[in-house]
């Protein structure tokens, strides 16, 4: 099906791309993770999601593209009530989604990956060929018509991933939608690939495309946004008009009058002796670069950071479970070059990784089994498995973390408060030196949640040193001892708990210079 005609740069319809929510709701089971969001997006506007993880901005978008269904209200679109099966409706309909993560296909050229999925087509000698001589001036037109100055023949592999990002928009457009939604379109951009972006998105404005910008990133909003819409556990806490917003006004709105978690009384951290971890200039290229930092015996230190920033990429290289391409890890002052997950093992590390299920566990296997895994060598020396000899070792982890289980039944059984604690307690089996936590109370409920971080100060306490990567940055202070914020694969300042805010941690986590507005 030839779809060049309908993507040769015709403007949307000044005023035409007013977007009505009213009571949209979404649950799954009796858990809403949209609540009852009603508001108006004007048209041709910029309108900005803020909201911290779990806010609802995810589900708003997925809704909005026709990716899930709402459970309840309605969503109208110039007075006309929508409904949509699948992302083609949404589509249909004339609204169109640029996602976060990149699908254009590098041994395509630019024409191609704008047209996929509907080359135009012409009869030779009664056969559908690909008319190549209008696909490529449909796409030089939709170029030109974008302000790019690109040739459409040219592999997609020979492009940045700043200019990807473009052409991904540019096929959206080319559907000529009322809506555009971007999903952190700068995630993965440089600076100067940024502000191209940005030059196509005030380009769009001017022609009257309405937008829904979905971003972590506080400074992009006092550069391109219109509007700042809040979220917050799944309602929307208000929406402000960027000349009168102020970065500490939409933090305020983010979080509320959070106060910083009540911890337990923790031992200072003796930093005169020497450290059990030293990391210097550990680097991956296109990951992270120059990372440095020591853990000292019975420190917990949280690595804070955003989408993008590398805090799982820091802890895998450095378990050895990823290759880094320079750097040094010292355990207890020995080198642990070459590391692998076997031979970090050795040295005294245990790694909880962020998905429990593929990676942590053997879904199929008991719980029993699960906990036995990591410490093999020292239950069975001799090499031979035996069921009494594990059994100590089982009761003990399971007594002593709260495990809610039947040792024989499948770990599957179990929920995920007890299927964590299961990752845990195989690790603490083997009597590791340091613990990296990788995002631990994620998908718990606040109960075991808090079972699993009074397990971490616990063993902070006997003198086991962790690393604690989390999203939540409120459980990062509720939680570690010290915190390294991490921006683009590079650490950019430290803090500690007892001095620093909720808000002065985001915004420490955020682009260059909402710190700076924070502060006014």
């Amino acid at each position: 099906m030839s779809a060049v005609g309908n993507i040769t740069g015709t403007s949307p319809v000044p005023g035409v791309g007013s977007l009505a929510f009213s009571g949209l709701t979404k649950a799954y089971g009796s858990t809403v993770v949209l609540d009852r969001f009603t508001h108006v997006f004007a048209p041709g506007r910029v309108h900005a999601l803020m909201g911290k993880n779990g806010s609802g901005k995810s589900t708003l978008v997925k809704v909005l593209s026709g990716a899930v269904q709402p459970s309840a209200g309605t969503i109208h679109l110039d007075g006309a009530q929508l409904a949509f099966a699948s992302p083609a409706d949404a589509m249909a309909a004339g609204i169109a989604t640029v996602h976060q993560e990149l699908s254009v296909i590098p041994s395509l050229s630019i024409g191609e990956n704008i047209y996929l999925g509907r080359l135009p087509t012409k009869r030779r000698f009664g056969v559908a060929v690909v008319d190549w001589e209008k696909l490529h001036a449909g796409a030089a037109a939709l170029l030109h018509d974008m302000g790019l100055d690109l040739d459409p023949r040219q592999p997609a592999s020979a492009l940045s991933v700043g200019q990807q990002q473009v052409i991904e928009i540019v096929k959206a457009m080319s559907f000529n939608p009322k809506i555009l939604l971007l999903d952190e379109p700068t995630s993965a951009l440089a600076s100067r690939e940024v502000e191209q972006l940005f030059a196509l998105v005030r380009r769009l404005r001017a022609r009257g495309v309405t937008m829904v910008y979905i971003t972590h990133r506080m400074s992009e909003l006092f550069e391109i946004a219109d509007e700042c819409v809040v979220l917050r556990d799944g309602a929307l806490i208000g929406a402000i008009e960027m000349a009168d917003a102020t970065p500490q006004k939409i933090v305020n709105m983010m979080f509320g009058d959070v106060a910083n978690t009540k911890r337990p009384a923790r031992v200072p951290i003796d930093r005169t002796v020497r450290p059990v971890l030293e990391v210097r200039n550990l680097t991956s290229a296109n990951r992270f670069s120059e990372i440095s930092f020591d853990l000292y015996p019975g420190e917990i230190l949280g690595f804070a950071g955003l989408l993008g920033s590398a805090r799982t990429e820091i802890l895998r290289a450095g378990f050895g479970a990823d290759r880094a391409d320079g750097g040094t890890v010292a355990v207890d002052g020995k080198g642990a070059d070459g590391a692998t997950p076997r031979r970090m093992k050795a040295h005294g590390l245990g790694f909880t990784p962020e998905n429990r299920k593929e990676v942590a566990l053997v879904q199929i296997l008991s719980t029993h089994d699960n906990l036995c895994m990591a410490n093999l060598a020292g239950i069975a020396p001799r090499g031979i498995i035996s069921r009494a000899m594990e059994a100590p070792f089982v009761r003990r982890q399971i007594d002593g973390l709260g495990i809610k289980a039947e040792p024989m039944l499948p770990v599957a059984s179990l929920s995920g408060g007890n299927q964590q604690k299961v990752v845990i307690g195989k690790w603490l089996e083997i009597g590791p030196k340091i613990m990296l936590f990788d995002e631990p109370s994620r998908g718990v409920d606040v109960h075991a949640r808090r079972q699993i971080f009074d397990i971490i100060w616990a063993q902070a306490k006997t003198g086991l040193s962790s690393i604690f990567v989390s999203t939540e940055l409120e459980e990062l202070l509720e939680v570690t001892d010290r915190i390294l914020v991490l921006r683009h694969g590079r650490i950019v300042a430290e803090v500690t708990p007892e001095h620093t805010t909720l808000a002065e941690l985001y915004a420490l986590c955020m682009k260059d210079g909402a710190q700076e507005g924070l502060a006014a």
